[in-house]
């Protein structure tokens, strides 16, 4: 198959704002990926504009160089159809990059995009949305928007993410949900709900992962501790890897499930993005629908 690459580069991202960096940047494109067109995606365009022209002009495999926000851009059209996702991490925290096992260096991420090894893996959906990592609802889109807030001021980082988290912390509010899952109702009051594409982990300070990327699940957690102080020495222990009692929390593996509320909108995270979702939401696991590049297994 005759395969034609387009790559959606962030124009925002850190390290790709310069006229120097990009030339760089594309130069070293064109040393380890020869052929393959980059296109830098300006503040305010639409990223799956971008990736639907490429589509229309011929591209077999549309690579998304950012974060996780434009890995899910661009996945969100993909997904569903033959053509091959790639991911350049040139984000902040690059989750999903991490979890299919690319390098942080833009040579060796590129050398494995040359290799063309795809492999299908899975995305969860939630109404007419799909996300790669992860979505919240309560604590974790506030803390997101505050990250963001924070990065428009020119904070990144680590230092972005811990300083959003303690601010949500101390000032979240409780959310009452009813959640069908596995043919249980869970009438729950909780600053928060997590819902991975897949089983999650967390390994030491701030390290979520996960194992599978195939396994057709999703894994939703709730924690359910009472009090604002009980709450955050719960947060604090999570943030360092600790466990906790059974009691504290709802984890559940499936592959559809629906969260009602008295509200009419919720504030959703979909990887690293917030925006206000209409309820029921009705999220389900969408297995092997996304085709993207891999590293060659290791020997």
């Amino acid at each position: 198959m005759n395969t034609k690459i387009r790559i959606i580069a962030n124009g925002g991202a850190k390290g790709m704002t310069t006229s120097e960096a990009r030339e760089e940047f594309t130069q070293l494109v064109a040393r380890e990926l020869p052929g393959a067109q980059v296109i830098f995606a300006e503040l305010g365009e639409n990223v799956q504009t971008l990736v639907r022209n490429a589509i229309a002009e011929g591209a077999t495999v549309v690579v998304a160089g950012g974060g996780d926000g434009t890995v899910n851009a661009v996945a969100s059209v993909v997904v569903g159809t033959d053509i091959v996702l790639g991911v350049l991490p040139l984000g902040t925290l690059n989750h999903f990059a991490k979890n299919l096992g690319m390098p942080a260096e833009i040579d060796g991420a590129l050398r494995i995009l040359a290799a063309g090894k795809t492999s299908a893996v899975d995305v969860g959906a939630v109404n007419d949305r799909i996300f790669v990592n992860n979505s919240g609802l309560g604590l974790y889109p506030d803390v997101v928007h505050s990250r963001e807030r924070r990065h428009k001021h020119g904070a990144f980082g680590w230092t972005a993410a811990l300083a959003a988290s303690v601010k949500a912390l101390f000032r979240y509010r409780v959310l009452g949900i009813r959640v069908v899952v596995n043919g249980e109702q869970l009438l729950r009051r909780t600053p928060s709900v997590f819902i991975g594409n897949n089983e999650y982990t967390i390994q030491g300070f701030l390290e979520p992962t996960r194992t599978r990327l195939d396994a057709g699940v999703l894994c939703l957690y709730i924690p359910h501790p009472r009090g604002r102080l009980k709450f955050l020495w719960f947060a604090v222990r999570a943030l360092f890897g600790k466990s906790h009692p059974d009691s504290e929390f709802d984890m559940t593996l499936t592959d559809a499930l629906t969260i009602e509320s008295r509200h009419h909108h919720l504030r959703v995270s979909l990887d690293g993005e917030v925006t206000s979702m209409a309820t029921p939401l009705r999220y389900s696991s969408r297995h092997n629908a996304l085709r993207v590049i891999v590293p060659e297994p290791t020997r």
